[in-house]
């Protein structure tokens, strides 16, 4: 009990810091040398590619993600579509495995919604052309609503090649799953990564686990596909148990796990014939995204600083 109460709190305080000014610039500046090249492929979409490459050679899939979120324009949120789009034709002309995730924040949500969903519309037909697949990441809970809504407009709307995530630390979370079914939805399933008060999130780690359970054990059993994205092992042996128990093929699922993050569990996952899929981020608006890495497990942030002490 000590040990989580201690690691919520040290959580609390990395978040915090991921709003400094100071500390964002002092990382900017030496933070890629000093070990966050661990959690990001990189700054450059060249950079990037070699890596995705070594990740499909060695049986995994891949998706990216162009760091960042909270654009304040328009002409921002257009610059980003058209990142994402020289993302998409270069993974097609290097023939990579790899699909990619966009925050809607990103593409403007906090401006807009309709832009938000014409943005990400255009970025779909694009990736459908390419014979590709976007997926929506979900973020802090007042998005919510908004993220889920513009899902549902696209799946309506024709968008076949996307998906969504839910946050299972947020006691909505269930509720959204069911109200998602008629879809035929295709989520991943986070614990969550983002710092929310406690009438909004579980604050304990058991509940939140839990809920984890739940959320993927229903969805398994209703037909969409899901993405189990944990690299807590109980939660993913729990899994494949119920996977075998009810007969789910395992084209129906697939674990999702961090780049930097437990590579020999990857790879042991792959050798027993499980789909796994690394999440590679790169771009050079990787601070926050660094930060939450650091937040979720103090093994990341002694790895951190232990660098940063070398120098």
């Amino acid at each position: 009990m000590i040990t989580e109460t201690a690691n919520a709190a040290s959580r609390k305080a990395i978040l915090a810091l991921a709003e400094s000014p100071t500390l964002h610039r002092f990382v900017g500046r030496h933070g890629m040398r000093l070990g966050a090249a661990r959690f990001v492929a990189g700054e450059t979409l060249d950079q990037l590619v070699p890596v995705l490459r070594r990740l499909n050679e060695q049986g995994l899939l891949t998706n990216t993600t162009l760091l960042g979120e909270g654009v304040t324009s328009a002409e921002e949120a257009g610059a980003v579509v058209a990142a994402y789009r020289e993302v998409l034709d270069r993974i097609r002309a290097e023939s990579l495995k790899t699909n990619v995730s966009v925050k809607l924040t990103h593409l403007g949500l906090a401006i807009d919604e309709q832009l938000a969903y014409e943005n990400v519309s255009a970025l779909l037909a694009h990736a459908a052309g390419l014979g590709n697949f976007v997926r929506m990441d979900m973020e802090e809970s007042p998005f919510v609503d908004t993220t889920l809504r513009i899902y549902r407009r696209l799946r309506e709307a024709g968008h076949e090649n996307t998906g969504t995530v839910l946050q299972s630390y947020l006691y909505r979370s269930e509720d959204d799953l069911a109200s998602l079914l008629d879809l035929r939805p295709n989520l991943r399933f986070v614990k969550g990564a983002y710092l929310e008060p406690p009438d909004v999130a579980y604050p304990d780690k058991a509940d939140v686990d839990a809920a984890f359970t739940r959320l993927v054990e229903r969805s398994l059993r209703e037909g969409g596909f899901t993405a189990v994205a944990t690299h807590d092992e109980r939660l993913i042996e729990r899994t494949i148990e119920f996977a075998e128990r009810e007969g789910i093929a395992r084209d129906r699922f697939q674990f999702q796990l961090l780049y930097g993050v437990r590579p020999q569990l990857q790879l042991e996952l792959v050798r027993r014939g499980f789909a796994v899929l690394v999440a590679t981020p790169f771009g050079p608006d990787w601070y926050r995204y660094l930060m939450r890495r650091l937040a979720e497990r103090p093994a990341n942030t002694l790895f951190f600083v232990k660098n940063l002490v070398r120098g």
